[in-house]
């Protein structure tokens, strides 16, 4: 009875997070929709970027940055230096001495959020809007961010990221696309439930300085929600990334990430003063889809306990076995992606129970 309960209740868990949930967030946003009322006002804003030996990227990322169609007299843009050893504070300064909007800060090592934290203490604008060093934003994305803090009740806005064809075997634009898709939804009934660093805005007024091993990304919405504010995206704001180049590497990309999801599930508080619809998004999007290793673990072990009771378990355990077969030779590149990525919520767990998660960070590659 025991194993029946667990088969059953992992296989639902599992359904739910990843169709049954975005089936119904996309149906009840249709009869939900909380639009957004937007403007055409152009506050000041400063644009921080947090880097830590981007030597490769840096110019780029600035000359992208003072390319965008937003008055130049009300941006400026900051790059908050991890303690980079490389030349990368050699070459801000550089930009930064024929430029008057680019600033750098130099910051003590102390990781991303720190870095932010110190940069948005060093700046007064009204907007502060964020993005990671290797992004590329379009023209018009600041101004498309900006005109949603026209809504009172905005805090938070997310832009759209794309992810450009990786030169590798990554399935990662896939799955990608599904969770623009679904941030839209949520959106749409009112707030999202988790961001990415390659492009957002806060007012300053809503800006939380959070635990550094938690990060903006997940912690951000949820806070302003706990706060009575809106979380929501901009599909017109656009970033272009690459994604990790195959796979492997975004299997260990992914462990990483997971170890700060599981610290902010477990010590986050997330859960607390949020509405019901809210709280149903957040368990439904969030600590289930974290969960999905440990549910298909369970899943697996129970499918195997009950293969030989009935024709339904026992093909329940070839589907199962099936999948890790085809994920093993390589040949099917969605179902290898999914199983190591759903893998990396199981080790991702493992390395936050032993050793936690270090504040700092390594660049991406």
């Amino acid at each position: 009875m025991i194993a029946k309960t667990v088969f059953w209740g992992s296989l639902t868990a599992l359904v739910w997070t990843h169709a049954g949930y975005p089936a119904a967030a996309a149906a009840v946003s249709r009869l939900r929709l909380r639009p957004v009322r937007k403007g055409a006002a152009q506050p000041s804003v400063s644009v921080i970027v947090a880097a830590h030996d981007e030597e490769d990227v840096i110019e780029r990322r600035l000359e992208n940055l003072l390319a965008l169609d937003y008055p130049a007299d009300r941006v400026e843009i900051v790059v908050a230096s991890d303690a980079s050893t490389d030349r990368t504070d050699e070459i801000v300064e550089a930009v930064a001495g024929g430029e008057p909007r680019v600033r750098l800060l130099r910051c003590p090592r102390g990781g991303k959020v720190a870095a932010q934290n110190l940069a948005v203490r060093a700046t007064t604008s009204e907007i502060l809007a964020f993005s990671d060093a290797n992004a590329t934003w379009a023209a018009a994305a600041l101004r498309k961010l900006v005109r949603n803090f026209a809504d009172p009740e905005v805090a938070y806005v997310m832009g759209q990221l794309r992810l450009e064809s990786a030169d590798g075997t990554s399935r990662e634009g896939a799955y990608w696309r599904y969770e623009v898709w679904l941030r839209e939804q949520e959106s749409k009934l009112g707030s999202v439930t988790g961001g990415y660093g390659s492009i957002y805005a806060v007012r300053r007024a809503d800006y939380v300085e959070v635990d550094p091993t938690f990060g903006h990304d997940l912690a951000f919405p949820y806070l302003m929600v706990q706060r009575g504010r809106r979380a929501v995206y901009e599909p017109e704001a656009i970033a272009f990334e690459k994604p990790a180049p195959d796979t492997e590497d975004e299997f260990r990309r992914k462990v990483r990430m997971f170890e700060h999801c599981w610290a902010i599930v477990l010590r986050g508080r997330m859960l607390r003063r949020l509405n019901p619809l809210y709280f149903l998004q957040i368990v439904s999007h969030r600590h289930l889809r974290y969960s999905s290793g440990v549910l298909h673990l369970l899943l697996l072990a129970t499918s195997v306990r009950l293969a030989r009771k009935s024709l339904g378990y026992s093909a329940a355990l070839t589907g199962q076995v099936g999948v890790l077969a085809l994920a093993a030779t390589g040949r099917a590149g969605l179902a290898r992606y999914y199983v190591l990525v759903t893998w990396a919520t199981v080790v991702g767990l493992v390395g936050y129970l032993r050793s936690g998660v270090p504040a700092v960070w390594e660049k991406t590659r």
